[in-house]
């Protein structure tokens, strides 16, 4: 694992002091770590959404398409206990 060293203003360094006790983080860099992934998760879902805004219309999910999903379903449940 590699190491990076950060410097923080006094505020900001007590803020995180406050949050790795109140929330059960044993260290800084794991509350930093936890950061960056749900930065990182957050990222891929501004992505996946802008893609979808991007793409083409998809049919409608009327009760039509919510039927045909729910016999696929049972249809799979079905031949899986056969």
């Amino acid at each position: 694992m590699s190491t990076m060293n950060i410097s923080l203003p006094e505020a900001l360094k007590s803020f995180v002091d406050a949050q790795v006790s109140s929330r059960g983080f044993g260290t800084s860099s794991e509350y930093v770590r936890e950061l960056i992934r749900k930065d990182q998760e957050r990222l891929h879902l501004r992505e996946l959404l802008l893609a979808g805004a991007s793409s083409k219309p998809a049919s409608a999910a009327d009760s039509a398409y919510f039927a045909m999903l729910r016999d696929r379903v049972v249809g799979r449940t079905a031949a899986q206990k056969s």
